[in-house]
């Protein structure tokens, strides 16, 4: 890996192409737009959007008219992105937004930045507003250290192999959630997780702005009876000192799954009891055992 050097402000006869910019979005209330933002949507030549019907909406109401508006998304990016590079490699600057938010931020301009820095443009961020973030600050729950998770995965399986990995985590955990799959998730977490201190910030920055502070359970049996509606963030309390170091201390920590259970099956268990205790010591189900040994 060789060092590279990006020096985001220089003097305009030095820069022979293009430049990416990577332009926040409100997550709600327009009025969260910067004016930042507002002036390089005017001056870039291409606006590269998710949905270019949402974005369009966005640029009607600041009165911004791009000499083009492309769409890039996830089904679309492998053949978009080479082509958008292509435009700022001839001398057009590019902003990339999001549908709401900070662009690459769960969305497919991640690989768009890739690109970018391997063809030697400048990657250029304009920051503003981050659902994440702006629940974070306001939940009540430790800011001192957290990890964003973001959306959880579809495959019941791969969503309990993530979330054994953050059982041990001390820092808060940040994930996203839509109003059809956020039951769900809680009762994955719960599951996963235990009964912890979380917060339901919903339709950050709209009028319709609400917040759910509880236990697991608690946020549960509230949606029971205030059916979902609008998208959420969950700030999820970390694991307490006492449980990272139960598992950080736990003999079978560095053992693969496969050695674990072999070890219990050499104590005289049959290989489903020693799965099934795997699966305990684990915080994780047998199912995941066995999907995880095939």
């Amino acid at each position: 890996m060789s060092l590279i050097r990006q020096s985001s402000f220089q003097e305009k006869e030095a820069v022979v192409s293009g430049s990416l910019y990577l332009v926040a979005t409100p997550i709600g209330n327009l009025e969260d737009m910067t004016f930042r933002a507002v002036r390089i949507l005017k001056e870039c030549d291409i606006i590269a959007a998710e949905d270019t019907r949402q974005t369009r909406k966005l640029l009607t109401h600041f009165d911004i008219s791009p000499s083009m508006l492309f769409s890039y998304h996830e089904h679309n990016k492998a053949a978009s992105g080479p082509e958008l590079i292509r435009y700022i490699i001839e001398g057009k600057n590019l902003a990339l937004v999001s549908d709401a938010g900070l662009p690459a931020i769960s969305d497919p301009g991640s690989d768009l930045v890739k690109l970018a820095l391997e063809a030697g443009v400048r990657v250029i961020p304009i920051p503003g507003a981050n659902a994440a973030l702006t629940a974070l600050i306001a939940s009540g729950i430790s800011t001192e250290r957290f990890t964003f998770v973001g959306f959880l995965p579809r495959e019941r399986k791969d969503i309990k192999s993530l979330l054994s990995t953050l059982k041990s985590s001390q820092g808060t955990l940040l994930f996203y959630e839509s109003p059809h799959r956020v039951i769900k998730t809680l009762g994955f977490l719960l599951e996963s997780l235990g009964n912890r201190r979380i917060v339901l910030a919903r339709e950050l920055t709209k009028r319709y702005e609400e917040w759910v502070r509880g236990s697991v359970e608690e946020c549960l049996t509230w949606l029971e009876s205030h059916p979902p509606i609008g998208e959420y963030v969950l700030v999820v309390d970390g694991a307490s000192e006492e449980e990272e170091q139960k598992l950080r201390d736990a003999w079978w920590q560095e053992l693969s799954l496969e050695d674990h259970v072999d070890r219990y099956e050499k104590e005289g268990m049959s290989r489903k009891d020693a799965m099934k205790k795997v699966a305990a010591d684990r915080g994780v189900t047998k199912r995941d055992i066995y999907n995880s040994l095939l």
